[in-house]
Parts: structure tokens; sequence; C-alpha cells
């Protein structure tokens, strides 16, 4: 298991490519970071006092690689918490976090056909392993991401780096304006019998998603879900 750290960080870029969508990058101002594909972290708004509890925090998948120096998140913007990081953190502000949390592709998994199946900023933790040196190590694999509509598709770039570590990496856009949702049924029909399934989304979805698979006699050990909220 890997050891949770706490790391002094300082916010050095934000992006806020659509409404309520927004994407920061951490420096660490101390040790670099270690952390590994699919993994996660908390974030603190409030000063870090070692001698106290450790403050109101909210998790967030890290979208970056870990070969990266920089960690990049993404959040949307839908509760008091996310509504504080909105309006307090700006570049140059300096915050702690803890990291890393988290096992989702450090799972035995079938590393061939794999299907992930991601919605809306639920791709995030998928993009830390796409561009990742390691995601070359997977065979044929596909991509289902869903999204209301091309506008809010902001993952376009980190999924052409992708492209360049695995070229059979097959990538699938669902627009919901044009194609309707996800369809977990025609996901199913168009995979292996083997292959394992990676699920990242709004919690309905990956408990109905989940659900449909095992309906359908595909083992458990075959599904993988990054619901941590």
């Amino acid at each position: 298991m890997a050891i949770v750290k706490k790391y002094p960080v300082e916010i050095v870029d934000i992006q806020h490519p659509i409404v309520d969508v927004y994407t920061l990058e951490l420096k660490s101002l101390g040790k670099p970071f270690k952390y590994e594909s699919g993994q996660f972290l908390h974030l603190a708004i409030d000063e870090y006092d070692p001698t106290e509890p450790w403050p109101e925090s909210r998790c967030f998948s890290m979208q970056s690689a870990p070969c990266e120096e920089n960690i990049r998140i993404t959040y949307v913007v839908n509760g008091q918490f996310t509504k504080r990081i909105q309006n307090e953190l700006i570049i140059g502000k300096q915050i702690t976090i803890k990291l890393p949390y988290g096992e989702l592709f450090l799972q035995d998994h079938n590393k061939t056909k794999t299907i992930f199946i991601a919605g809306g900023t639920g791709i995030t933790p998928f993009l830390s392993l796409f561009t990742n040196t390691s995601f070359a190590d997977y065979t044929e694999p596909i991509l289902y991401a869903g999204f209301k509509n091309k506008k809010t598709n902001i993952y376009k770039i980190e999924l052409e780096t992708a492209k360049k570590v695995n070229d059979g990496f097959d990538v699938r856009f669902i627009y919901q304006d044009r194609d309707g949702k996800l369809d977990i049924e025609k996901i199913y029909l168009q995979s292996h019998k083997e292959s394992s399934f990676f699920i990242s989304g709004p919690p309905e979805m990956i408990k109905n998603f989940k659900l449909f698979l095992l309906n359908q006699k595909v083992s458990e050990n075959q599904i993988f879900i990054d619901g941590w909220e």
C-alpha cells in the first residue's frame, strides 16, 4: 500500500474552459509528487496546522501522468466546497494536499481489449493512464467517452497524446445532443468476453452500468469502478 504524504503546493495555473468547470495545476513546494495512474488526492482549502486535525477536504482524481512534474485536477462547481475553490483558489495561492489514495489500475486486470467508459469529467482518472508510458502495455484498448455536446469535450489534446503513446487506442465520443446517452448494452455487445471494464462518471451511471454487466454474467473481477465519491 502506498504511503500517504502531505504536500504543500502552489496553484500555478487555472483553466476555465466551459461554464462551472475548472482545471487547476499544482506545483509541489517540497518533495516531488509520488503516485500511480488512476489514484486521487485530498485537497484542503484552509491552512493546514500539523498540531491540529486535517481540515475539511475533498477528493479529486489526478488527471496528469505520474511522470509529470505538476499535478492537474479538474472539478465541477456543484456544491459549497467547490464554490469555495472557485472563489478562493487563485494563481499563487498556497494550500496543502495529501496523496496518493486508491488503486484503480493497480488491481490485476486484462490489458487486452480493455474497455474504458467515462461520463463527463469522469474521464480524468483515465487520462493519468492514457498519457503515461505504461499505457503502451495495453493491446487494442477502447474508450467510450460521453459528453453533453462537443463543447463539453475539453480533453481532445490529452487524448491525441494518448494515441501517440498507444497507436492501437480506439477513442469513441458519444455526444448526448447527437447520439443520446452512453449505452452500456451496446458497449457490452461490442466487447470481448474476457475484457476488463473500467467505469468512471456520475454515481448513478456507475451503479447502473455495473449492475447491467453483472446481469450479463460478467465476472465482478472484470469490473473496476472509480467510485470514491
